[in-house]
């Protein structure tokens, strides 16, 4: 069974394919568009890369294409794409201006390409369908959250990897099996052994924090909207709910503006002065770019809060799992998110931080009763599983 994940983007394709033949699961090639201006040219050169590989002789011989969706109205988990699931998707573009419309919009191109093969979605948001009510709520009316408006989690796929690895790790292969079986049975799989207790950081472009308790989500500091909780590249995160108002009558621009400067001009991007990534903060940071060192601050302060709200709501942590590029790649942030926190038992171990970029590690002291770990993530193979389940779950 061979199965296609393709991560769309709103100028970009990329594209990773799963081999599940034998019981096994393989990567068998991976690659990518980018400055994408025709998805239908886009998805023909994606197929006959595959082709020329000799990965497939056509596009029967996938099982299916996945995709990793953001929000849809009344729909989460992992659902075969049809005009309802679009139209669902369509209904909160205004929630995720820079996610949905690409996404739609490719999956209709992509249905138009390949109408023999399964389009299959799985929504970041079904990370958190067994968290505790409160944690998703907002204070508004009812009709409000009836609309929508209530905390969902993004990074789905991505900290449904780190709950199921970080397991692994730590010798806990019952939670590692709950986290696997999570979107099939509910998180029923009993867990044999004291709660496991992870926090797991999703730090790059976008960024965000999660609890998770025997595998599953509690929480994630993304609110309603992926604009939202940590500072990311060029969006703008955390921000109060008057401050859009005031900054509007105050100066008098436009609604559509403001959206525009907080999804392109915020986050890092405006704190540093110019600049999103994190190479080049750091590298502008060391040279005394005071800009820079405050947006690498103000993440690192973001991260920090986070990580202690849930640090409070599991009593505790077992392990904090630093992931995604940033986590991945940056020992300068880990260092600062860990620093002076001994008395909660996180030890960092200097050297072995220092070291790590972009492979698995612990890197907390031997002393630390919470382990610090970096461990990459995979979110298309998260997505990729997933995908093989539903087509086992709904064979004819």
């Amino acid at each position: 069974m061979k199965i296609l994940v393709a991560n769309l983007g709103s100028t970009s394709l990329k594209y990773r394919l799963f081999d599940f033949s034998g019981g096994q699961e393989r990567l068998l090639t991976r690659g990518g568009f980018e400055r994408v201006t025709d998805y239908g040219a886009a998805i023909e050169s994606c197929l006959a890369e595959l082709k020329s590989g000799g990965w497939i002789q056509s596009e029967k011989d996938l099982a299916a294409v996945g995709f990793k969706p953001i929000l849809a109205k009344g729909i989460t988990g992992c659902v075969q794409f049809d005009e309802r699931v679009l139209a669902a998707m369509e209904t909160y573009n205004g929630i995720a201006p820079a996610h949905n419309p690409p996404y739609v919009n490719g999956v209709r191109i992509f249905a138009q390409k390949m109408p023999g093969t399964p389009l299959l979605g799985l929504f970041e948001t079904a990370f958190y369908q067994g968290a505790p009510e409160a944690a998703m709520r907002y204070a508004v009316p009812d009709a409000w959250y009836q609309m929508g408006v209530r905390k969902w989690g993004y990074h789905g796929a991505s900290h449904k990897f780190i709950a199921e690895r970080s397991a692994e790790m730590l010798g806990r292969e019952d939670v590692a099996e709950r986290a696997r079986r999570l979107y099939i049975d509910g998180g029923a799989s009993p867990v044999k052994g004291p709660a496991l207790r992870v926090i797991s950081c999703h730090l790059g472009g976008s960024s965000s924090v999660t609890g998770i308790l025997n595998g599953a989500g509690i929480g994630n500091s993304l609110g309603m909207s992926p604009q939202s909780g940590l500072p990311h590249n060029n969006r703008v995160g955390e921000l109060d709910s008057f401050a859009l108002p005031y900054v509007m009558r105050a100066t008098g621009v436009s609604l559509d503006e403001a959206e525009r400067l907080m999804c392109k001009e915020g986050g890092l991007k405006a704190l540093s002065g110019g600049y999103n990534d994190m190479r080049d903060i750091v590298s502008q940071m060391k040279e005394g770019n005071a800009p820079a060192r405050l947006a690498f601050e103000v993440l690192v302060h973001q991260a920090r809060h986070w990580i202690g709200a849930y640090y409070l709501q599991l009593n505790g942590a077992d392990a904090i799992v630093f992931t995604a590029g940033i986590g991945e790649n940056t020992p300068e942030l880990r260092a600062a998110v860990c620093q002076g926190l001994d008395q909660l038992g996180i030890v960092l171990d200097a050297e072995a931080n220092a070291q790590v970029r972009a492979r698995e590690a612990v890197v907390s002291a031997p002393g630390s009763r919470v382990k610090i770990m970096v461990i990459p993530t995979n979110e298309e193979l998260v997505i990729a599983r997933e995908a093989r389940r539903f087509l086992e779950q709904h064979k004819q």
